[in-house]
């Protein structure tokens, strides 16, 4: 069990587990939407997630100047080199992978990586908004192959579980930013909690689970039981009680395990 858990957290700070969530929840998404997606796709989309997560973390840990007080930005010092290297290759595999997608597909992808790089840009001055811009840029790029391949118009619930899904990552980032926060104090990074303070940060947690949790009762109330909603209350719920639980998950990194790991759920939905 120890070897697997050690697997899980190496797989965590390459961001391979973020990589699985973001195509698990594309599938997710084509299957809510009713339409196929390519396997070029998929790939193209796996390959940008690591991509730009791990351009994103080799650029923090070249800025720590000392050494990173968080294993993930230690890891990506230490390896920054062949890290570097492998980023240009799996850059390379991206844009080979490009060339097979659909027309549309490929439209979709290059709004959404203007908005990407006008991120990486910006990211420094938007202060506590920091992590709802990734979770827009990340929920995007799960919808953007279902999306741009849907011809027919969303409905009433299929807009609720894209709202939903913002929410959860939002969520999501908000948490660790919590967690990460002597770390991020020490390494002069901003995020929502370094900019807003502690207390702030777990009223706005609260309410933001306690807001996605009256959208699943609406939900249930308006359409019926149904397994995505399902899927998503599991998620928000699981969230929920790792912050809960923060004083014993915050050993070792535990929170982080869990909280990435909620965006694999939806495969229960692929079954």
């Amino acid at each position: 069990m120890r070897q697997i858990i050690r697997l899980y957290r190496f797989f965590n700070i390459l961001s391979i587990d973020v990589v699985a969530g973001a195509v698990i929840s594309a599938l997710f998404f084509a299957k809510i939407f009713q339409v196929q997606i390519r396997a070029y796709g998929l790939i193209a989309l796996g390959l940008t997630v690591w991509g730009i997560y791990t351009l994103d973390h080799l650029r923090d840990a070249k800025k720590i100047k000392h050494a990173a007080s968080t294993s993930r930005h230690r890891f990506h010092q230490r390896h920054f080199r062949s890290l570097t290297i492998l980023l240009c290759a799996i850059g390379v595999m991206d844009l080979g992978s490009i060339i097979f997608i659909k027309k549309q597909v490929f439209e979709w992808g290059l709004l959404l990586g203007l908005f990407v790089g006008l991120y990486l840009l910006i990211q420094h001055y938007l202060r506590f908004l920091k992590e709802f811009f990734i979770a827009l840029l990340y929920t995007g790029g799960v919808l953007l192959l279902a999306l741009s391949t849907k011809s027919a118009e969303l409905t009433s619930i299929q807009y609720l579980i894209i709202v939903q899904f913002i929410l959860i990552a939002w969520i999501n980032l908000i948490m660790f930013s919590w967690f990460d926060q002597s770390y991020d104090q020490q390494d002069k990074q901003n995020s929502f909690v370094t900019i807003l303070g502690g207390g702030p940060t777990k009223i706005v947690l609260y309410v933001l689970m306690f807001l996605n949790f009256g959208l699943s009762l609406l939900g249930l109330l308006l359409w019926g039981i149904n397994f995505p909603m399902i899927i998503l209350i599991t998620m928000n719920a699981t969230l929920f009680l790792v912050f809960q639980f923060r004083k014993s998950l915050s050993k070792n990194d535990r929170y982080r395990l869990i909280g990435d790991a909620v965006f694999l759920f939806p495969a229960l939905y692929l079954t």
